[in-house]
This record gives structure tokens, sequence and C-alpha cells, in this order.
């Protein structure tokens, strides 16, 4: 992948640190390149870096697995190179197999996602291609989602995730230094730039 410049030009490294001390974002988050970039609005990056936290580390309700699924398919759908690269190991380390991963690719012919599986991404599908979940597709989560908080977590997470796709996408955030896109086989969505 090409290396771009973003939109926004990038904090260094350590100055993008700093904020994010002082704005209460990880250090670890912080120095991410997207980061690096939103640091240029302190107010901004700390509400973003808080509300990626809830969804990613803090009383999470929706399964892990759900949710990596959720991500992954929107990077690719969206062509999000960013979004993806980064999500690749999150979602193996949440428990998704390389398969189940590679599945949101196609998943109407992938045999290894279960019925829970399906109805999230059909869900995400809907949102990405109508702006909405349908009924059918949100009766078919709530056989898998029990209450209330998974199923306000599965749409705020489908709804975070495609905005910070638009945001990566629109303001052009490169891939960190000597990161590979599209992991595993650096195979990019047909939607990528």
């Amino acid at each position: 992948m090409a290396t771009t410049e973003p939109r926004v030009p990038m904090l260094g490294v350590a100055e993008a640190r700093a904020i994010g001390k002082a704005m209460g974002i990880p250090s670890t988050m912080a120095g991410l390149n997207v980061f690096r970039v939103f640091a240029r609005h302190p107010a901004l990056a700390a509400v973003i870096a808080a509300q990626l936290s809830m969804l990613l580390f803090k009383n999470n309700r929706l399964d892990l697995r759900l949710r990596e699924l959720i991500i992954m398919r929107i990077g690719w759908r969206t062509g999000a190179a960013y979004e993806w690269t980064q999500h690749w190991p999150i979602a193996l380390h949440a428990g998704l197999s390389e398969a189940e991963t590679l599945a949101v690719r196609d998943p109407e012919n992938a045999g290894c996602l279960g019925a829970a599986e399906r109805a999230v991404l059909a869900a995400t599908d809907d949102v990405l291609d109508n702006g909405a979940v349908s009924a059918a597709s949100w009766r078919a989560c709530a056989e898998h989602l029990d209450s209330h908080e998974e199923r306000l977590e599965l749409v705020a997470a489908i709804c975070n995730w495609n905005s910070f796709s638009i945001l990566l996408k629109s303001l052009k955030i490169p891939l960190e230094e000597g990161v590979e896109a599209w992991p595993p086989d650096g195979k990019p969505s047909p939607s990528a730039d």
C-alpha cells in the first residue's frame, strides 16, 4: 500500500502522547497515527477516545467476537485499510479464527459462521446499505443478544466503526510505519481506494 499523507498533518508521537495524557487518552492509543492527527483537536480526540475505550475495553455487554466481526465487515465493505489492519490482531485476540475473520469478506458463503455471527453481519450490512437495521435483522439478532445492553452496543458498534471508517478514509490516515496492509494475505477490499 502506498504511503499517503493525511489531510491534517500528524503530530509527532511524543507530542501526541503528551496531549493524550493531558486529555486522559491511553498512551498506546495516543501514539497511533489516527490520534496523532486527532491530537490537533484535543477535545475531539478525548471524546473519540472515550467512546472507543468504552466500546473496546469497559463494561462490554456485546460479545467481543461479534463486535470484531462487525468492525472487520465494515472495514472490508468500506475499503478502510486502517480499520481492517488495526483490528485484524484484535479479532484474533478476541477468539476469532483467521477463517472466521476472513469470512466477513463473503459471509453468505462462509460455513464457519454460526447464526449469531450471520445475524450481526446482516445487521451491519443493513446499516451500510440502508442506514438502519431492518426488522428481520433485528429479530435475528434478538435471538442471540438477550439483553437491551447488548442490543444497544450492537447498534452503537455498527455506527461507531462505520463513522470511524468515514473519518479514516476522509482524513487519509496512513498505517503506522512498517505495518503491512490487509492481513493476512494483503488482499485489499474491492472498495479500497
